[in-house]
């Protein structure tokens, strides 16, 4: 089966290491350091990324999940050199305090725009219910969904 890594083919680790998380392997084996590692336990989402499009937290995701599928990290979600609406909203409105839990918000905040174009405050929130911000940034994170979606509508950066 062919797994795809930000849209690239990729070999999952062998059998004796598949059990190990998704987390391990992108942060380790490739290098991959965007996806972070925060709470261990699937609770914060600093580690989220999509399978198949849909967000996972890959702290506790085991490499096994992966197999056939399309994974997408942070790294991943620019196209063609464009970034895409969300990472460009995040910069427009200066979104990041200290931005360790950013890639995990804006891989979430993303795959609600791929479900949702134009969601209202309550979508928001309950999208990026269980992504913790230490520093509170939760009113420009909200803020930059809604200008994402202007962007969205505009034509401006890639969509995924």
């Amino acid at each position: 089966m062919n797994t795809l890594l930000n849209r690239h083919p990729v070999a999952l680790p062998d059998a004796t290491r598949r059990a190990h998380t998704l987390l391990w392997w992108l942060r380790e084996d490739m290098g991959l350091l965007g996806t972070r590692h925060g709470c261990g336990e699937g609770a914060c989402g600093a580690c989220t990324a999509w399978l198949d499009g849909q967000p996972v937290r890959t702290c506790v995701t085991p490499c096994s999940a992966a197999e056939g599928r399309h994974i997408t990290t942070i790294e991943g979600l620019a196209q063609g050199g464009r970034l895409h609406p969300v990472q460009q909203a995040w910069i427009e409105l200066q979104v990041p305090q200290c931005g360790y839990c950013q890639s995990g918000q804006i891989m979430a905040a993303a795959a609600l725009l791929q479900r949702v174009t134009d969601p209202s405050d309550e979508q928001i929130d309950a999208a990026m219910a269980g992504h913790l911000c230490r520093c509170g940034t939760y009113q420009r994170i909200r803020q930059a969904i809604h200008h994402a979606t202007h962007l969205m509508q505009a034509g401006r950066g890639a969509q995924s």
